[in-house]
């Protein structure tokens, strides 16, 4: 989904090109600065220790390219080098995106994250579920066999408002112009259109993730 762009509608038309519904950009055998990803004019923060890599995927629940890329991106995740360390990071092109925010936020502070993340995409997508709301969501977790108590309490906490604003601030620190896209090492950035598909855009991270460790 493109940040100009906020219906469903417009993110499908926006980013069909990353999902192969337009002719496919041939991939080089080595990724070109300035096509397939661009660097940062200002390095963006990270959150590891000396000798990792930061892999941030930026998503956003309502997305339906997101929901088809996450259980591609949590194979590769997976199979990640060791001194990877991948980060999902919930978009916020504007206020309306809060909510699913925190929703992933807090899934996090609790057992069974993986499942429950899963779930939210199968809600959303499958049984058209919006999620967009604070009592929507609370409806829904209720559903899942979630302590509500406890989940409106971490949802509703200064942790998680924390993550939330440096949630944001990492998106503009990348300048996310859709989603999903993916930041490397707070220097680089590529999605679906520059890469030419979302399986190119895993390869372009491969090449990235070994030229940040040069």
């Amino acid at each position: 989904m493109q940040r100009r762009h906020f219906s469903l509608a417009a993110a499908t038309a926006a980013t069909s090109l990353a999902w192969g519904l337009s002719p496919a950009i041939a991939q080089p055998a080595v990724p070109q600065e300035g096509k397939q990803y661009r660097r940062l004019s200002k390095p963006a923060p990270t959150d590891v220790p000396a000798g990792k890599v930061e892999v941030v995927e930026f998503f956003w629940y309502s997305c339906p390219h997101c929901h088809a890329f996450e259980p591609v991106f949590a194979a590769w995740k997976a199979k990640a080098p060791e001194n990877v360390v991948v980060r999902r990071v919930p978009v916020a092109f504007n206020s309306s995106f809060v909510p699913q925010q925190k929703l992933f936020y807090t899934l996090q502070a609790m057992d069974n994250f993986d499942a429950m993340h899963a779930q939210a995409f199968h809600a959303i997508h499958v049984e058209r579920n919006r999620l967009a709301t604070d009592d929507a969501i609370f409806a829904w977790v209720g559903k899942q066999g979630v302590d509500v108590a406890k989940f409106k309490e971490i949802y509703n906490s200064f942790n998680v408002a924390s993550q939330v604003r440096k949630a944001t601030a990492l998106q503009q620190a990348y300048d996310v112009e859709g989603v999903p896209s993916i930041g490397v090492a707070g220097r680089y950035y590529t999605d679906g259109p520059m890469a030419g598909s979302m399986p190119n855009v895993l390869l372009v991270v491969d090449y990235l993730i070994a030229q940040s460790t040069k």
